[in-house]
């Protein structure tokens, strides 16, 4: 079982506002036991001592009916109501007897009752009564009338009563319960709106957006205001960050646009000082040591403008400086970038693979040099004798170019660290320290990704690396042009 799973079964993971009526319920539910058990035995002790009353006054109504005397001879004569009527009617049992407890007449029947008794007590499951009988014979022995019923009536009523009252303890828990969810409900509102919009904005990374204010002046309303204060901070921060990235990038832009010109110059310069220098070298016979600094710092000086070039396309993309599109033939361009790269490709094989025109919306330039650059890493990062394969077709009508080699391949979990900024690697037949800038992956993804694709790289099935880019395709029309423009040719 997770932590989650553990959370979610304790009343701690349980959401508030559950918790909220649990704990209502709760206190309402202990509050009726109390109340319940209090006027339960209230009431059960009233019910008694009426019952037992009733007892009393039934024996005490009979005695004062009866009418005892002694005839002629000894002989006892009873009068009064109907012993017999009285004891079925009320389901009891009525008893005449002595002090002595010589029981002279019993109805129904003669149920042991015991000795007659000022205060009324159970006998088996009756209560019994006893009353004293009025007579007017001077020197008769005093007889008593004894009253008794059955406790089942009383207990079925207590019964009732109880049940009654755990009734109503459970209605009003559940009613509590079901009235401090509504409630909570209703209380937890603006909180689950607070909720809602945060998490909006987390994941949309939008600190503009505004966090519901509730009409109240209770602590929710507070902490509203607090969260909108943070956000208006987070917003400034970022409009200030975004403000120096942007300026920052327009430095860099201008900077390497800049650099671009001076440069431009030095290499002509160098070029047509290392020609001199030759020239007057063959026709002097002098040391070559002049030509060589020439050609060191012509070298660098290459090394230099291929370094700005590549920084002004990064910046100019981080800048948001789209350059000038059309439709153009990504197949042609990945042909032109192979024929180019072949000469200085040694011993390796490069195989090319398009069958027809395909077509994208972008910068022929870009699109070309993100092409050399997969082909230039192909060929820095396999040794000798290696295959280097180069795809270009329609997928899922989307434009698809696959770079792929039999060299080494990346290293395990290097396939997105490749296209970082200045990332080099390294092996045996790693040649990157010939002249790279490590910025040849990353202006592939930058070029990729400016014209609304996206580059993956992975390992090939014969164990190299493999880069996949997928673009935008262009219109249909573009490449049927173009097949029957080849056609006429």
């Amino acid at each position: 079982m997770t932590r989650a799973e553990r959370l979610a079964r304790h009343p701690r993971g349980w959401p508030l506002r559950w918790r909220l009526a649990a704990v209502s319920a709760g206190l309402t539910m202990v509050i009726l036991v109390v109340f319940a058990i209090v006027i339960g035995r209230l009431a059960q002790d009233r019910i008694r001592d009426d019952f037992e009353e009733d007892l009393q006054n039934a024996a005490g109504q009979i005695a004062t009916e009866i009418e005892v005397a002694t005839a002629t001879g000894g002989t006892l004569r009873i009068s009064g109501p109907d012993l017999e009527k009285m004891a079925m009617a009320d389901a009891a049992v009525v008893r005449i007897l002595t002090a002595d407890g010589e029981v002279l007449i019993a109805a129904p029947g003669n149920a042991e009752l015991g000795d007659p008794s000022q205060s009324v007590r159970s006998v088996g499951d009756l209560s019994v009564a006893a009353a004293p009988v009025i007579t007017n014979s001077i020197g008769a022995p005093q007889r008593f009338v004894q009253y008794a019923r059955d406790d089942e009536e009383i207990d079925a009523t207590t019964e009732r009563l109880w049940l009654f009252l755990g009734a109503g303890v459970l209605a009003g828990a559940a009613l509590a319960a079901l009235a401090g969810f509504v409630v909570a409900s209703r209380a937890m509102r603006p909180i689950s709106d607070l909720t809602a919009t945060a998490r909006e904005i987390a994941s949309t990374r939008d600190p503009s957006r505004r966090m519901p204010q509730p009409d109240t002046g209770d602590e929710v309303a507070e902490l509203a205001g607090t969260l909108e204060e943070m956000l208006e901070g987070l917003d400034a921060a970022q409009a200030e960050r975004e403000q120096m990235m942007q300026a920052q990038r327009d430095f860099v832009a201008d900077a390497s646009h800049e650099l671009r010109t001076p440069l431009t110059s030095i290499l002509a310069n160098l070029e047509l000082l290392e020609g001199s220098l030759a020239r007057e070298a063959e026709r002097a016979a002098q040391s070559d040591d002049d030509a060589a600094t020439v050609s060191s710092a012509l070298r660098s000086s290459r090394r230099m403008s291929r370094l700005v070039s590549d920084l002004l396309l990064l910046a100019r993309a981080d800048a948001g400086r789209a350059a000038p599109r059309r439709e153009c033939d990504l197949a042609q361009l990945a042909r032109n970038a192979v024929d180019e790269v072949r000469p200085i490709a040694g011993d390796r094989e490069i195989d090319f693979d398009a069958d027809m025109p395909v077509a994208v919306n972008g910068n022929p330039d870009e699109l070309h040099r993100m092409v050399s650059n997969l082909l230039d890493n192909a060929v820095r990062h396999t040794p000798d004798g290696s295959r280097i394969a180069v795809q270009v077709g329609r997928d899922d009508g989307r434009a698809r170019l696959v770079v792929a080699d039999d060299g080494p391949g990346l290293p395990d979990g290097q396939e997105e660290h490749v296209f970082e900024r200045f990332a080099r690697g390294s092996g045996p037949a790693d040649r990157a320290a010939d002249g790279g800038t490590g910025l040849g992956l990353a202006i592939v993804r930058a070029v990729a990704r400016g014209h609304g694709g996206e580059v993956t790289a992975g390992r090939a099935e014969d164990g190299g690396a493999r880069f996949e880019i997928f673009l935008p395709a262009a219109s249909l029309a573009y490449e049927t042009d173009r097949v029957e423009t080849s056609r006429n040719d």
